[in-house]
């Protein structure tokens, strides 16, 4: 009587399609929430079972073979149907919501972009996401949970540190380039960037740095710190931007430090709610999220 046959990994199969999808063994990880390793260790560990090649790996990038084409053709839409019906069995539950109001370039620089993370931890929460108030100390009456920047720690709130804000001169690399400098000394006038709520941040930069500014004319103020942004990064002038909000920036090489002397604002950003608010499991569940998130501990 012959042995029976092996039977597939149903585990090492999901992984495979996800693997396959994204051709990419770091983005399936991401999707699962393992390491990049744990992943390319259980589809070696489901070629292995088959006894055939799935991928053929070349660097970062990967390839189906032929006979990673077939499975992925067959596995992947039955997958799809299993999860649907697995979908449709699960009881519905009712969904906690939550309103957070976030100060738009914290919003667009830092929150949003890792926000999947929370979601992906509590699907159960519904998440309202206000960025239209650009104001400080201050937190909205209509907002469940803030993330706003605060001179002091605001009374009357539940309300954690996450980091302080640090200003740090910014350009575009041609305006910088056009500069007529030397050393730290810039010898002519140049346009200067601001925003309306730190009208004076260029002269206490200065004063911290020990840089003169040469006085100009040219002075552009916005309202709201990413028109600052966007306006530095078109070569209008420099701007005083916050760190580590525009990490990002300087990162891509969009920008880059005009100087680099960073001088630390009064203001700090917080997590905050009200105190009547902090029995509620949603409100925690965000709370310890974002401190972990962007803390000044992470």
């Amino acid at each position: 009587m012959s042995a029976p046959a092996k039977r597939m990994s149903m585990r090492g199969v999901r992984t495979f399609c996800i693997a396959a999808r994204h051709a990419s063994f770091r983005s399936a990880a991401e999707d699962l929430f393992i390491t990049a390793s744990a992943v390319s260790h259980q589809v070696k560990k489901l070629e292995e079972e088959l006894g055939v090649k799935l991928f053929e790996r070349r660097g970062r990038d990967l390839e189906l073979t032929q006979a990673g084409h077939i499975l992925f053709e067959e596995a992947d839409s039955a997958i799809r149907r299993l999860d649907t019906v697995a979908d449709g069995l699960r009881p519905e539950a009712p969904q906690a919501a939550l309103r957070v109001s976030v100060q738009p370039f914290f919003a667009s620089e830092m929150f949003v972009p890792r926000l999947s993370q929370f979601t992906a931890l509590h699907p159960e929460i519904d998440i309202s996401v206000d960025t239209s108030d650009e104001s400080v100390e201050k937190h909205p009456a209509n907002a469940d949970v803030s993330i706003r920047l605060f001179g002091t720690p605001p009374k009357g709130l539940a309300a954690t540190a996450l980091f302080p804000l640090m200003l740090v001169p910014a350009c575009s690399p041609d305006f910088r380039a056009g500069l007529n400098m030397v050393g730290w000394n810039v010898r002519e006038p140049f346009p200067l960037v601001v925003h309306t709520t730190r009208p004076d941040a260029w002269r206490l930069w200065s004063q911290f740095s020990g840089i003169h500014i040469p006085k100009t004319r040219n002075v552009i103020r916005l309202d709201s710190m990413i028109a600052v942004a966007r306006a530095v990064e078109r070569g209008v002038g420099a701007a005083l931007l916050p760190l580590p909000l525009s990490n990002a920036w300087f990162q891509s090489g969009s920008l880059v430090r005009l100087f680099d002397q960073e001088m630390r604002s009064n203001d700090a950003y917080y997590v905050a709610y009200e105190k009547h608010q902090g029995h509620r499991p949603e409100v925690q569940a965000l709370r310890n999220w974002v401190l972990q998130a962007f803390g000044t501990d992470t």
